[in-house]
């Protein structure tokens, strides 16, 4: 029976360090961040990979990077690791605080104006796209020697470039929805982490609604509600983007690469697929391995 049955999900507790109101880690091969399960946690956390590829899942947005990676993510926002021992990044930096960490009214007073909305968008998730990606990453990077009060300075002017640019995406731009009740986060992180877990074999809605003790059309409507997909759309992606992982990890023949994703019709899986990532899985393949080599 998988963990995320037996044990409830919980938010995370994060600690910063002694002497500072937030949490800046950098990690690297040699210490390498968590094992990547669904989670919460009410502090913004700002990410950056250095290179490398991997899985990026946040809300119910679910897609594959290459060349590293930043990301902003709001408060209780449910959202998976980045990394693991095949994303072949040099680095992965975290900043993570609580949305009032410099007072409950300092993101609403007229110089901090921007930066409040950015955090309001942030509640739905943001990642950057390229120089802009490695500009701001960098600048991330450069904080990590810093004393406390100029690494505070220096994460405020991160936030500044982040709010500036125009290079940047909102993942959850349909709407991502999390009740403020404790139960609803753990909810749809278990939900979450058992997809995680269990993708490779069919998933009838009647034990995912059995497991959150709901009926199956209230489920759905659950479901629908909080993510704007349906369970079946969500079930999909997330083996779409565990075989994009594959394509770029293994060298093994596409047709395994659709069994080992959950898909049991090899024309069903190549059908998904190009509509996911407008490429064949064959396509995809090529351009990836042209692109990183």
């Amino acid at each position: 029976m998988s963990k995320f049955l037996t044990t409830k999900p919980s938010l995370e507790k994060i600690v910063p360090e002694f002497g500072s109101s937030f949490y800046y880690e950098t990690f690297s091969k040699k210490k390498m961040n968590k094992d990547p399960i669904w989670h919460y946690h009410p502090e913004i956390e700002i990410v950056y990979v250095n290179g490398g590829t991997g899985k990026r899942q946040i809300g119910s947005h679910m897609s594959y990077y290459r060349n590293g990676a930043l990301m902003l993510i709001g408060s209780n926002l449910p959202h998976c690791g980045f990394t693991d021992s095949f994303t072949g990044n040099s680095r992965e930096t975290v900043i993570q605080m609580l949305p009032e960490f410099l007072g409950a009214t300092f993101f609403e007073i007229p110089e901090m104006n921007t930066l409040g909305k950015l955090l309001i968008q942030a509640k739905k998730g943001i990642v950057y796209h390229g120089d802009t990606k490695r500009r701001i990453g960098a600048q991330i990077e450069t904080l990590k020697n810093l004393d406390p009060f100029e690494k505070l300075i220096g994460i405020l002017q991160v936030m500044k470039e982040m709010a500036k640019t125009k290079d940047y995406t909102i993942l959850n731009a349909e709407g991502f929805i999390i009740e403020t009740e404790i139960q609803d986060n753990n909810r749809i992180n278990l939900i979450f982490n058992f997809v995680q877990e269990e993708f490779i074999r069919p998933i009838p809605l009647e034990e995912i609604a059995d497991k959150v003790s709901m009926s199956v059309p209230g489920f759905c409507r659950y479901f629908k509600k909080i993510t704007g997909k349906t369970f079946v759309q969500f079930v999909n992606e997330y083996r779409l983007v565990h075989a994009s992982k594959l394509l770029h990890e293994k060298q093994i023949s596409i047709t395994d690469i659709c069994f080992e994703s959950g898909f049991s019709n090899f024309s069903h899986f190549n059908k998904l697929f190009k509509k996911f990532t407008g490429r064949t899985p064959s396509e995809y393949r090529n351009e990836l391995t042209y692109t990183v080599s």
